[in-house]
């Protein structure tokens, strides 16, 4: 991907509370086609704390991968930034807004102070190159080691990512590894350099449920011992559940609501978020009294197009609890200490 052009910049140096690592400010991302323009992204704002998972969970269509790609600065030819900041804390302590940052200097962030592991492996993989190779170009670019140097640190995470057989294995190329193997191979690379901050966008997509379970314990017990901080990017509530933090559901290019994850599973504030939860299988609940099983709950209709978005509140299309203000303007608004939501409603919920 091209990197998308730097917001000029025309303010002050950025501030960072210390126990943050990365913070979006009202950001917006639009992707523009000829006389067409997508607002991918719109006035999104989070934080992530050092050490913990941020989770940003929505389903296709969401803005979710847009957002962890704009703080990557990879959005293609097309995409571009069009307002807001994203602030990250370097590990040498120093703040910078990622979205004015000059191409030259994403490079060096790339891959040492931020990584990311990308949906598919096998798109994300080079085919003519051996996985030792593509680990191994992480370290020549950012600490220039030599040749026997880089093998011996590609076979230590290719270990500890748990590939048997690493001292073998990192001669083979993409297609000669199974799905888990090659995602595997995919958080070495991210993970080589040690970044604070990793980027999984949907990393278990592809895998089957046993797979799936392995790399979210892997990622979890990385994040412990190099003490990283995690964007965790999914549309599974189940896998939510099991690695987040805190977590961002976001609808049609918004954030709607924000809060721990217990309180997101506990006490929902939105009407998207409980048509998320609701959709998800559950033994107890899925069946009645008598044993048979209910319909599962889906949400209607579809996510609107990002060329025509309907005013006021998105979801309102779609919204049981749908009432005339919702075709006014509907802001993101605290309703709890750590909670917030982008409903009229939420009090009633």
């Amino acid at each position: 991907m091209v990197d998308a052009p730097a917001i000029p910049r025309t303010e002050a140096p950025p501030a960072l509370a210390k126990d943050i690592v990365l913070e979006a400010q009202n950001l917006s991302t639009h992707f523009v086609y000829k006389t067409r323009t997508a607002k991918a992204v719109r006035d999104v704002s989070f934080t992530l704390q050092k050490g913990r998972t941020l989770a940003i969970v929505g389903e296709s269509g969401s803005g979710k991968s847009v957002t962890s790609l704009s703080a990557m600065r990879l959005l293609g030819p097309t995409g571009e930034i069009a307002g807001g900041s994203i602030l990250y804390r370097k590990r040498d302590g120093t703040v910078v807004d990622l979205a004015r940052q000059s191409q030259a200097a994403m490079r060096k962030i790339r891959g040492r102070e931020i990584s990311m592991i990308f949906q598919e492996p096998m798109t994300s993989l080079n085919p003519l190159f051996t996985v030792g190779d593509q680990i191994g170009e992480m370290l020549l670019l950012h600490e220039r080691l030599a040749a026997p140097d880089i093998r011996r640190r590609v076979i230590e995470m290719l270990n500890l990512v748990e590939i048997p057989g690493a001292e073998q294995r990192l001669d083979d190329y993409p297609h000669q590894m199974s799905g888990g193997m090659r995602q595997r191979v995919m958080i070495a690379m991210a993970l080589v350099c040690h970044p604070a901050l990793l980027i999984a966008d949907e990393p278990t997509t592809a895998l089957d449920v046993t797979i799936q379970a392995q790399i979210l314990d892997l990622i979890r017990r990385l994040q412990r011992e190099l003490a990283m901080s995690v964007l965790f990017i999914t549309h599974d509530m189940g896998v939510v559940a099991e690695v987040a933090d805190e977590v961002a559901v976001m609808y049609a290019g918004e954030v709607v609501e924000q809060a721990p994850v217990k309180d997101i599973f506990a006490h929902p504030r939105h009407p998207y978020t409980l048509g998320l939860l609701a959709s998800i299988p559950n033994a107890r609940r899925d069946f009645d009294a008598a044993g048979a099983r209910r319909r599962l709950v889906p949400i209607p209709g579809t996510v609107p197009s990002l060329y025509a978005m309907p005013p006021g509140c998105a979801f309102a299309p779609r919204c049981p609890y749908a009432v005339q203000p919702c075709g006014s303007p509907v802001h993101l608004e605290r309703i709890a200490p750590k909670h917030l939501s982008r409903c009229i409603r939420a009090g009633e919920l």
